[in-house]
Protein backbone atom coordinates (compact mmCIF):
# COMPACT_ATOMS: atom_id res chain seq x y z
CA UNK A 1 0.00 0.00 0.00
CA UNK A 2 1.55 3.27 -0.46
CA UNK A 3 2.51 5.87 1.50
CA UNK A 4 -0.16 8.48 -0.11
CA UNK A 5 -2.78 5.80 0.78
CA UNK A 6 -2.13 5.34 4.23
CA UNK A 7 -1.34 9.11 4.96
CA UNK A 8 -5.09 9.71 3.51
CA UNK A 9 -7.46 7.31 4.55
CA UNK A 10 -7.94 7.81 8.41
CA UNK A 11 -9.38 11.25 6.79
CA UNK A 12 -11.43 10.04 3.72
CA UNK A 13 -12.40 6.80 4.72
CA UNK A 14 -14.29 8.41 7.68
CA UNK A 15 -16.10 10.91 5.70
CA UNK A 16 -17.11 8.30 3.29
CA UNK A 17 -18.56 6.46 5.86
CA UNK A 18 -20.38 8.92 7.65
CA UNK A 19 -22.14 10.12 4.63
CA UNK A 20 -22.91 6.71 4.25
CA UNK A 21 -24.09 5.89 8.09
CA UNK A 22 -26.11 9.13 7.39
CA UNK A 23 -28.08 7.23 3.87
CA UNK A 24 -28.52 4.26 6.79
CA UNK A 25 -30.14 6.04 9.42
CA UNK A 26 -33.04 4.16 9.75
CA UNK A 27 -30.88 1.23 10.26
CA UNK A 28 -29.08 0.97 13.73
CA UNK A 29 -27.68 -2.45 13.51
CA UNK A 30 -26.07 -1.84 9.49
CA UNK A 31 -24.59 1.87 11.18
CA UNK A 32 -23.28 0.19 14.11
CA UNK A 33 -21.62 -2.72 11.83
CA UNK A 34 -20.12 0.13 9.54
CA UNK A 35 -19.08 2.16 12.20
CA UNK A 36 -16.80 -0.68 13.98
CA UNK A 37 -16.08 -2.11 10.41
CA UNK A 38 -14.86 1.34 9.41
CA UNK A 39 -12.41 1.96 12.59
CA UNK A 40 -11.27 -1.41 12.59
CA UNK A 41 -10.19 -0.49 8.76
CA UNK A 42 -8.48 2.76 9.59
CA UNK A 43 -6.89 1.33 13.01
CA UNK A 44 -5.03 -1.12 10.39
CA UNK A 45 -3.77 1.60 8.38
CA UNK A 46 -2.94 4.04 11.22
CA UNK A 47 -0.70 0.64 12.45
CA UNK A 48 0.44 0.06 8.77
CA UNK A 49 1.12 4.13 8.88
CA UNK A 50 3.07 4.34 11.98
CA UNK A 51 5.59 0.71 10.81
CA UNK A 52 6.10 2.77 7.77
CA UNK A 53 7.41 6.22 8.81
CA UNK A 54 9.61 4.41 11.27
CA UNK A 55 10.93 2.89 9.43
CA UNK A 56 11.23 4.40 6.16
CA UNK A 57 11.12 8.19 7.70
CA UNK A 58 8.37 11.04 7.32
CA UNK A 59 5.59 10.44 4.87
CA UNK A 60 3.80 13.70 3.18
CA UNK A 61 1.67 14.17 0.27
CA UNK A 62 0.38 16.77 -1.82
CA UNK A 63 -3.52 17.23 -2.31
CA UNK A 64 -4.01 17.42 -5.51
CA UNK A 65 -0.79 18.25 -6.81
CA UNK A 66 -0.63 21.87 -5.76
CA UNK A 67 2.78 22.59 -4.26
CA UNK A 68 3.27 24.70 -0.98
CA UNK A 69 1.99 27.49 -0.23
CA UNK A 70 -1.12 27.33 -2.49
CA UNK A 71 -1.74 23.30 -1.71
CA UNK A 72 -2.78 21.20 1.19
CA UNK A 73 -0.05 19.05 2.91
CA UNK A 74 -0.27 16.14 5.03
CA UNK A 75 2.09 14.52 6.98
CA UNK A 76 2.73 12.00 9.36
CA UNK A 77 5.43 11.39 11.21
CA UNK A 78 6.46 9.29 14.33
CA UNK A 79 4.81 11.65 16.53
CA UNK A 80 1.58 12.15 14.58
CA UNK A 81 1.22 8.44 13.81
CA UNK A 82 1.97 6.86 16.78
CA UNK A 83 -0.71 9.35 18.65
CA UNK A 84 -3.10 8.58 15.31
CA UNK A 85 -2.90 4.82 16.45
CA UNK A 86 -3.85 5.32 19.94
CA UNK A 87 -6.22 8.03 19.39
CA UNK A 88 -8.35 5.32 16.77
CA UNK A 89 -8.05 2.69 19.04
CA UNK A 90 -9.95 4.21 21.63
CA UNK A 91 -12.27 5.25 19.12
CA UNK A 92 -12.90 1.61 18.48
CA UNK A 93 -13.31 1.33 22.20
CA UNK A 94 -15.68 3.63 22.76
CA UNK A 95 -18.07 2.69 19.98
CA UNK A 96 -18.31 -0.76 21.13
CA UNK A 97 -19.23 0.54 24.47
CA UNK A 98 -21.61 3.20 23.23
CA UNK A 99 -22.97 0.30 21.21
CA UNK A 100 -23.46 -1.60 24.60
CA UNK A 101 -25.17 0.91 26.36
CA UNK A 102 -27.46 2.42 23.17
CA UNK A 103 -27.94 5.86 25.08
CA UNK A 104 -26.81 7.75 22.85
CA UNK A 105 -28.18 5.71 19.53
CA UNK A 106 -32.03 6.48 20.99
CA UNK A 107 -34.36 8.08 18.42
CA UNK A 108 -36.17 11.82 19.69
CA UNK A 109 -39.82 12.25 18.39
CA UNK A 110 -39.25 9.39 16.07
CA UNK A 111 -35.97 10.94 14.33
CA UNK A 112 -33.04 8.65 14.17
CA UNK A 113 -30.39 9.19 16.02
CA UNK A 114 -26.94 11.33 14.63
CA UNK A 115 -24.63 9.69 16.36
CA UNK A 116 -22.73 7.11 13.94
CA UNK A 117 -22.35 9.31 10.76
CA UNK A 118 -21.28 12.35 13.47
CA UNK A 119 -19.20 9.65 15.66
CA UNK A 120 -17.38 9.28 12.08
CA UNK A 121 -16.98 12.81 11.59
CA UNK A 122 -15.37 13.33 14.79
CA UNK A 123 -12.81 11.02 13.81
CA UNK A 124 -12.27 11.99 10.47
CA UNK A 125 -11.60 15.91 12.51
CA UNK A 126 -9.11 14.13 15.02
CA UNK A 127 -7.16 12.59 12.16
CA UNK A 128 -6.56 15.89 9.97
CA UNK A 129 -5.47 17.79 12.57
CA UNK A 130 -2.88 15.06 13.57
CA UNK A 131 -1.61 14.66 9.69
CA UNK A 132 -2.21 18.41 8.83
CA UNK A 133 0.91 19.77 7.21
CA UNK A 134 -0.01 23.65 7.09
CA UNK A 135 -2.07 25.43 9.86
CA UNK A 136 -4.86 26.14 7.82
CA UNK A 137 -5.80 22.68 7.42
CA UNK A 138 -4.59 22.42 11.48
CA UNK A 139 -7.59 24.78 11.72
CA UNK A 140 -10.13 23.02 9.70
CA UNK A 141 -9.35 19.60 11.07
CA UNK A 142 -10.34 21.89 14.55
CA UNK A 143 -13.45 22.69 13.31
CA UNK A 144 -14.67 19.11 11.63
CA UNK A 145 -13.87 17.96 15.11
CA UNK A 146 -15.10 20.61 16.96
CA UNK A 147 -18.57 20.78 14.71
CA UNK A 148 -18.91 17.10 15.18
CA UNK A 149 -18.58 17.17 19.20
CA UNK A 150 -20.96 20.42 19.37
CA UNK A 151 -24.06 17.84 18.03
CA UNK A 152 -22.41 14.82 20.17
CA UNK A 153 -22.57 16.87 23.90
CA UNK A 154 -26.29 18.04 23.11
CA UNK A 155 -27.68 14.43 22.39
CA UNK A 156 -30.41 13.32 24.54
CA UNK A 157 -30.91 17.10 25.14
CA UNK A 158 -31.49 17.94 28.25
CA UNK A 159 -31.22 20.81 30.23
CA UNK A 160 -27.90 20.59 32.03
CA UNK A 161 -26.83 19.18 28.36
CA UNK A 162 -27.74 22.31 26.50
CA UNK A 163 -26.58 24.40 29.11
CA UNK A 164 -23.31 22.27 28.77
CA UNK A 165 -23.44 22.33 25.12
CA UNK A 166 -23.58 26.42 25.34
CA UNK A 167 -20.62 26.79 27.18
CA UNK A 168 -18.68 24.15 24.99
CA UNK A 169 -19.73 26.47 21.93
CA UNK A 170 -18.83 29.66 23.35
CA UNK A 171 -15.38 28.48 24.22
CA UNK A 172 -14.67 26.90 21.59
CA UNK A 173 -15.92 29.34 18.95
CA UNK A 174 -13.91 31.81 20.82
CA UNK A 175 -11.07 29.50 20.64
CA UNK A 176 -11.47 29.13 16.85
CA UNK A 177 -11.84 33.33 15.75
CA UNK A 178 -8.39 33.50 18.12
CA UNK A 179 -6.55 30.79 16.40
CA UNK A 180 -8.24 31.74 12.73
CA UNK A 181 -6.89 35.52 13.63
CA UNK A 182 -3.64 34.14 14.69
CA UNK A 183 -2.87 32.19 11.38
CA UNK A 184 -3.95 35.28 9.35
CA UNK A 185 -1.37 37.01 11.24
CA UNK A 186 1.31 34.72 10.62
CA UNK A 187 0.48 34.75 7.02
CA UNK A 188 0.74 38.55 6.62
CA UNK A 189 3.85 38.56 8.18
CA UNK A 190 5.56 35.34 6.24
CA UNK A 191 3.61 35.30 2.86
CA UNK A 192 3.18 30.99 3.86
CA UNK A 193 0.82 29.06 6.22
CA UNK A 194 2.94 25.66 4.99
CA UNK A 195 4.47 24.17 8.86
CA UNK A 196 7.96 23.37 6.83
CA UNK A 197 8.24 26.47 5.18
CA UNK A 198 7.33 28.50 8.13
CA UNK A 199 10.10 26.47 10.23
CA UNK A 200 12.26 28.12 8.07
CA UNK A 201 10.45 31.54 7.62
CA UNK A 202 10.24 32.31 11.22
CA UNK A 203 14.26 31.98 12.17
CA UNK A 204 14.35 34.99 10.59
CA UNK A 205 11.59 36.76 12.48
CA UNK A 206 12.46 39.85 14.71
CA UNK A 207 12.47 38.43 18.12
CA UNK A 208 9.51 40.46 19.27
CA UNK A 209 7.21 38.71 16.52
CA UNK A 210 7.94 35.55 16.95
CA UNK A 211 7.48 35.41 20.52
CA UNK A 212 4.03 37.56 19.83
CA UNK A 213 3.36 34.71 17.18
CA UNK A 214 4.13 32.03 19.57
CA UNK A 215 2.31 33.47 22.93
CA UNK A 216 -0.76 33.83 20.22
CA UNK A 217 -0.66 30.35 19.41
CA UNK A 218 -0.12 28.89 22.16
CA UNK A 219 -3.35 30.51 23.90
CA UNK A 220 -5.79 29.96 21.36
CA UNK A 221 -4.49 26.18 21.48
CA UNK A 222 -4.90 26.60 25.49
CA UNK A 223 -8.16 26.94 25.41
CA UNK A 224 -8.60 24.02 23.25
CA UNK A 225 -6.33 22.53 25.83
CA UNK A 226 -8.11 23.42 29.12
CA UNK A 227 -4.58 24.44 30.16
CA UNK A 228 -5.15 26.96 33.47
CA UNK A 229 -6.34 29.87 33.52
CA UNK A 230 -8.12 28.73 30.25
CA UNK A 231 -9.86 25.68 31.50
CA UNK A 232 -12.58 26.98 32.96
CA UNK A 233 -15.37 25.67 30.09
CA UNK A 234 -14.28 21.74 30.45
CA UNK A 235 -15.66 20.67 34.34
CA UNK A 236 -18.75 22.33 33.10
CA UNK A 237 -18.79 20.90 29.98
CA UNK A 238 -17.88 17.32 30.28
CA UNK A 239 -19.40 15.70 33.22
CA UNK A 240 -23.42 16.23 31.47
CA UNK A 241 -22.76 14.14 28.00
CA UNK A 242 -23.55 10.90 27.59
CA UNK A 243 -20.99 8.40 28.76
CA UNK A 244 -19.48 7.40 25.62
CA UNK A 245 -19.31 10.76 24.80
CA UNK A 246 -17.66 12.35 27.86
CA UNK A 247 -15.00 9.24 27.15
CA UNK A 248 -14.26 10.36 23.90
CA UNK A 249 -13.28 13.53 24.65
CA UNK A 250 -11.63 13.09 28.04
CA UNK A 251 -9.26 11.00 26.04
CA UNK A 252 -8.68 12.92 22.75
CA UNK A 253 -10.14 16.57 22.38
CA UNK A 254 -8.03 18.35 24.70
CA UNK A 255 -5.29 15.79 24.06
CA UNK A 256 -5.08 16.84 20.19
CA UNK A 257 -4.73 20.45 21.26
CA UNK A 258 -1.58 19.61 23.37
CA UNK A 259 -0.14 17.68 20.15
CA UNK A 260 -0.90 20.94 17.87
CA UNK A 261 1.02 22.94 20.85
CA UNK A 262 4.05 20.27 20.51
CA UNK A 263 3.92 20.55 16.97
CA UNK A 264 3.97 24.52 16.58
CA UNK A 265 5.69 25.34 19.30
CA UNK A 266 8.74 23.07 18.10
CA UNK A 267 8.58 23.56 14.75
CA UNK A 268 7.63 27.07 14.61
CA UNK A 269 9.55 28.63 17.58
CA UNK A 270 12.17 26.21 18.94
CA UNK A 271 14.48 27.36 21.84
CA UNK A 272 17.56 26.12 23.28
CA UNK A 273 16.66 26.58 27.17
CA UNK A 274 13.52 25.70 28.97
CA UNK A 275 10.38 28.01 28.37
CA UNK A 276 10.09 30.07 31.34
CA UNK A 277 6.65 30.57 31.36
CA UNK A 278 5.46 27.43 30.03
CA UNK A 279 6.80 26.02 33.13
CA UNK A 280 4.88 28.26 35.24
CA UNK A 281 1.60 27.72 33.32
CA UNK A 282 2.30 23.83 33.89
CA UNK A 283 2.82 24.11 37.45
CA UNK A 284 -0.63 26.28 37.82
CA UNK A 285 -2.65 23.55 35.35
CA UNK A 286 -1.31 20.78 37.80
CA UNK A 287 -1.83 22.49 40.65
CA UNK A 288 -5.21 24.54 40.10
CA UNK A 289 -6.87 21.13 38.23
CA UNK A 290 -5.86 18.73 41.43
CA UNK A 291 -7.27 21.01 43.46
CA UNK A 292 -10.48 21.52 42.33
CA UNK A 293 -10.57 18.21 42.06
CA UNK A 294 -10.69 17.54 45.62
CA UNK A 295 -13.51 19.49 46.38
CA UNK A 296 -16.38 17.33 44.05
CA UNK A 297 -18.60 15.72 45.05
CA UNK A 298 -19.57 14.54 41.63
CA UNK A 299 -17.30 11.44 40.14
CA UNK A 300 -17.36 12.81 36.67
CA UNK A 301 -16.39 16.27 38.17
CA UNK A 302 -13.32 15.09 39.59
CA UNK A 303 -12.48 12.67 36.80
CA UNK A 304 -12.84 16.30 34.40
CA UNK A 305 -10.57 18.03 37.02
CA UNK A 306 -7.84 15.46 37.26
CA UNK A 307 -8.05 15.68 33.45
CA UNK A 308 -7.16 19.57 33.36
CA UNK A 309 -4.54 18.77 35.78
CA UNK A 310 -2.46 16.29 33.87
CA UNK A 311 -2.60 18.24 31.13
CA UNK A 312 0.17 20.17 32.79
CA UNK A 313 2.58 17.09 32.98
CA UNK A 314 2.46 17.32 28.92
CA UNK A 315 3.00 20.88 28.94
CA UNK A 316 5.92 20.38 31.53
CA UNK A 317 7.81 18.14 28.81
CA UNK A 318 7.18 20.73 25.92
CA UNK A 319 8.42 23.36 28.48
CA UNK A 320 12.22 21.72 29.43
CA UNK A 321 12.47 21.71 25.03
CA UNK A 322 14.71 18.80 24.90
CA UNK A 323 14.29 14.90 23.67
CA UNK A 324 14.40 13.82 26.77
CA UNK A 325 11.32 16.46 27.82
CA UNK A 326 9.80 16.01 24.11
CA UNK A 327 10.11 12.15 24.88
CA UNK A 328 8.30 12.38 28.20
CA UNK A 329 5.46 14.23 27.44
CA UNK A 330 4.75 12.09 24.32
CA UNK A 331 5.52 8.98 26.34
CA UNK A 332 2.56 10.64 28.67
CA UNK A 333 0.33 11.66 25.81
CA UNK A 334 -0.11 8.16 25.20
CA UNK A 335 -0.58 7.13 28.71
CA UNK A 336 -3.39 9.86 29.12
CA UNK A 337 -5.56 8.68 26.56
CA UNK A 338 -5.85 5.31 27.59
CA UNK A 339 -6.21 5.83 31.19
CA UNK A 340 -8.61 8.86 30.78
CA UNK A 341 -11.05 6.52 28.20
CA UNK A 342 -10.84 3.87 31.08
CA UNK A 343 -12.19 5.94 34.29
CA UNK A 344 -14.61 7.73 32.12
CA UNK A 345 -15.79 4.51 30.77
CA UNK A 346 -16.19 2.99 34.01
CA UNK A 347 -17.78 5.89 35.27
CA UNK A 348 -20.21 4.85 32.76
CA UNK A 349 -20.47 1.57 33.95
CA UNK A 350 -20.75 2.85 38.06
CA UNK A 351 -23.84 4.99 36.31
CA UNK A 352 -25.28 2.21 34.67
CA UNK A 353 -25.26 -0.25 37.90
CA UNK A 354 -26.53 3.03 40.49
CA UNK A 355 -28.13 5.10 37.93
CA UNK A 356 -26.24 8.41 39.33
CA UNK A 357 -22.69 9.60 39.53
CA UNK A 358 -23.02 11.41 43.12
CA UNK A 359 -20.45 10.15 45.48
CA UNK A 360 -22.94 10.87 48.39
CA UNK A 361 -25.34 7.85 46.60
CA UNK A 362 -22.88 5.63 45.87
CA UNK A 363 -21.20 3.11 47.85
CA UNK A 364 -20.74 -0.75 48.49
CA UNK A 365 -19.68 -1.20 44.78
CA UNK A 366 -16.86 -3.40 45.55
CA UNK A 367 -19.13 -6.21 46.99
CA UNK A 368 -22.11 -5.98 44.34
CA UNK A 369 -19.80 -5.06 41.55
CA UNK A 370 -16.62 -6.24 41.87
CA UNK A 371 -15.72 -6.23 38.10
CA UNK A 372 -16.25 -3.01 37.91
CA UNK A 373 -13.99 -2.62 41.24
CA UNK A 374 -11.20 -3.80 39.89
CA UNK A 375 -11.88 -2.06 36.81
CA UNK A 376 -11.38 1.29 38.61
CA UNK A 377 -8.48 0.48 40.54
CA UNK A 378 -6.10 -0.02 37.91
CA UNK A 379 -6.68 3.08 35.75
CA UNK A 380 -6.82 4.98 39.06
CA UNK A 381 -3.31 3.53 40.26
CA UNK A 382 -1.76 4.32 36.72
CA UNK A 383 -3.26 8.12 36.61
CA UNK A 384 -1.99 8.47 40.37
CA UNK A 385 1.85 7.19 38.84
CA UNK A 386 1.79 4.16 40.88
CA UNK A 387 4.88 1.36 39.48
CA UNK A 388 4.66 -0.53 37.93
CA UNK A 389 1.58 1.00 36.00
CA UNK A 390 1.94 3.70 32.57
CA UNK A 391 1.05 6.56 34.83
CA UNK A 392 4.78 5.98 36.57
CA UNK A 393 6.75 5.52 33.44
CA UNK A 394 5.52 8.94 31.99
CA UNK A 395 6.38 10.22 35.05
CA UNK A 396 9.65 9.05 35.45
CA UNK A 397 10.71 9.40 32.15
CA UNK A 398 9.23 13.65 32.69
CA UNK A 399 11.49 13.76 36.09
CA UNK A 400 14.36 12.14 34.51
CA UNK A 401 14.14 14.60 31.81
CA UNK A 402 13.94 17.60 34.22
CA UNK A 403 16.84 16.09 36.52
CA UNK A 404 18.81 16.01 33.54
CA UNK A 405 18.12 19.52 32.56
CA UNK A 406 18.99 21.58 36.42
CA UNK A 407 17.48 24.41 36.52
CA UNK A 408 15.92 25.84 39.38
CA UNK A 409 12.63 26.22 37.19
CA UNK A 410 12.53 22.69 36.05
CA UNK A 411 13.67 21.26 39.19
CA UNK A 412 10.83 23.77 41.01
CA UNK A 413 8.32 22.36 38.48
CA UNK A 414 9.20 18.66 38.58
CA UNK A 415 8.27 18.67 42.58
CA UNK A 416 4.97 20.31 41.79
CA UNK A 417 4.46 17.33 39.23
CA UNK A 418 5.34 14.61 42.21
CA UNK A 419 3.07 16.58 44.38
CA UNK A 420 0.54 16.89 42.40
CA UNK A 421 0.66 12.95 41.55
CA UNK A 422 0.01 12.59 45.53
CA UNK A 423 -2.74 14.54 45.44
CA UNK A 424 -4.39 12.79 42.39
CA UNK A 425 -3.81 9.20 44.34
CA UNK A 426 -5.55 11.35 47.41
CA UNK A 427 -8.57 12.32 45.09
CA UNK A 428 -9.13 8.48 43.30
CA UNK A 429 -8.43 6.83 46.39
CA UNK A 430 -11.84 9.31 47.97
CA UNK A 431 -13.26 8.17 44.80
CA UNK A 432 -12.44 4.31 45.72
CA UNK A 433 -13.71 4.50 49.92
CA UNK A 434 -16.83 6.69 49.44
CA UNK A 435 -18.22 4.39 45.83
CA UNK A 436 -16.65 1.67 46.29
CA UNK A 437 -15.74 0.35 49.95
CA UNK A 438 -18.15 2.28 51.93
CA UNK A 439 -21.59 1.26 52.87
CA UNK A 440 -24.33 1.78 50.12
CA UNK A 441 -26.34 4.77 50.37
CA UNK A 442 -28.85 3.44 48.18
CA UNK A 443 -31.46 0.72 49.03
CA UNK A 444 -29.65 -2.72 47.40
CA UNK A 445 -31.52 -5.57 45.49
CA UNK A 446 -30.89 -9.09 46.03
CA UNK A 447 -29.21 -9.46 42.75
CA UNK A 448 -26.39 -6.30 42.95
CA UNK A 449 -28.37 -3.59 41.56
CA UNK A 450 -30.35 -0.93 42.72
CA UNK A 451 -33.45 -0.15 43.49
CA UNK A 452 -33.69 1.69 40.25
CA UNK A 453 -31.71 -1.11 38.37
CA UNK A 454 -29.81 -1.40 35.68
CA UNK A 455 -31.52 -0.64 32.55
CA UNK A 456 -30.84 -3.18 29.29
CA UNK A 457 -30.54 -6.18 30.33
CA UNK A 458 -27.08 -8.80 30.81
CA UNK A 459 -25.93 -8.45 26.85
CA UNK A 460 -25.17 -4.56 26.94
CA UNK A 461 -23.75 -4.58 30.11
CA UNK A 462 -21.79 -7.40 28.93
CA UNK A 463 -20.77 -5.25 25.85
CA UNK A 464 -19.69 -2.30 27.94
CA UNK A 465 -18.10 -3.90 30.85
CA UNK A 466 -15.73 -5.58 27.52
CA UNK A 467 -15.08 -2.28 25.97
CA UNK A 468 -14.10 -0.86 29.55
CA UNK A 469 -11.58 -3.52 29.69
CA UNK A 470 -10.49 -3.21 26.18
CA UNK A 471 -9.38 0.43 27.47
CA UNK A 472 -7.59 -1.07 30.79
CA UNK A 473 -5.91 -3.34 28.44
CA UNK A 474 -4.82 -1.11 26.48
CA UNK A 475 -3.05 1.13 29.48
CA UNK A 476 -1.72 -2.48 31.11
CA UNK A 477 -0.21 -2.61 26.87
CA UNK A 478 1.62 0.71 27.31
CA UNK A 479 2.83 -0.64 30.80
CA UNK A 480 4.14 -3.67 29.17
CA UNK A 481 5.75 -2.70 26.40
CA UNK A 482 7.10 0.70 28.00
CA UNK A 483 10.41 -0.24 27.19
CA UNK A 484 10.05 -0.11 22.87
CA UNK A 485 7.14 2.49 23.32
CA UNK A 486 10.36 4.85 25.37
CA UNK A 487 12.65 3.99 22.51
CA UNK A 488 9.97 4.90 19.33
CA UNK A 489 8.99 7.85 21.25
CA UNK A 490 12.30 9.26 22.02
CA UNK A 491 12.41 9.23 18.21
CA UNK A 492 9.45 11.27 17.67
CA UNK A 493 11.05 13.45 20.17
CA UNK A 494 14.22 13.70 18.42
CA UNK A 495 11.99 14.01 14.86
CA UNK A 496 9.84 17.00 16.84
CA UNK A 497 13.78 19.08 17.34
CA UNK A 498 15.00 18.35 13.60
CA UNK A 499 13.53 20.78 11.40
CA UNK A 500 15.89 20.06 8.51
CA UNK A 501 14.82 16.82 8.51
CA UNK A 502 10.97 18.10 8.95
CA UNK A 503 11.57 20.35 6.12
CA UNK A 504 13.23 17.70 3.54
CA UNK A 505 10.60 15.47 3.95
CA UNK A 506 7.93 17.63 3.14
CA UNK A 507 9.60 20.42 0.52
CA UNK A 508 12.33 17.88 -0.80
CA UNK A 509 15.37 19.79 -2.68
CA UNK A 510 12.87 22.79 -3.13
CA UNK A 511 13.91 26.32 -2.05
CA UNK A 512 12.38 27.76 0.52
CA UNK A 513 11.04 31.11 -0.70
Amino acid sequence: MSGAVLVSAPVVVPLLAAGASALLAGFLVVQRILGIGVLAVVLIDSVLLLVRVDGLGTQSIQVGGWQPPLGITLVADRFSALVLVVAVLVCLVVLVFAVGQGSAERRVEDVPSVFHPTYLVLLAGIALVLISGDLFTLFVGFEVMLMASYVLIILGATRDRVRAGLTYVVSSLTASILLLTTIGLVYAVTGTVNLAQLSAVTADLPPGTRGLLALLLLVALGIKAAMVPLHWWLPDSYPTAAAPVTAIFAALLTKVAVYAIIRTQTLLFPRQEPWTLLLVIAALTMLVGVLGALVQDDLNRILSFTLVSHVGFMLFGLAIFSVAGLAGAVLYLVHHITVQTALFLVSGLIERERQSVSLARLGGLAATAPVVAALFLIPAFSLGGLPPFAGFVGKLALLQAAVAQAGPAVLATAAVALLTSLLTLSALMRIWLRVFWSRSAAPVDAGGATAAGSPGGRLPGRVMRFAALTAVLSGLAVAATAGPLAALSQRAAADLLDRDGYRGAVLGHREVE
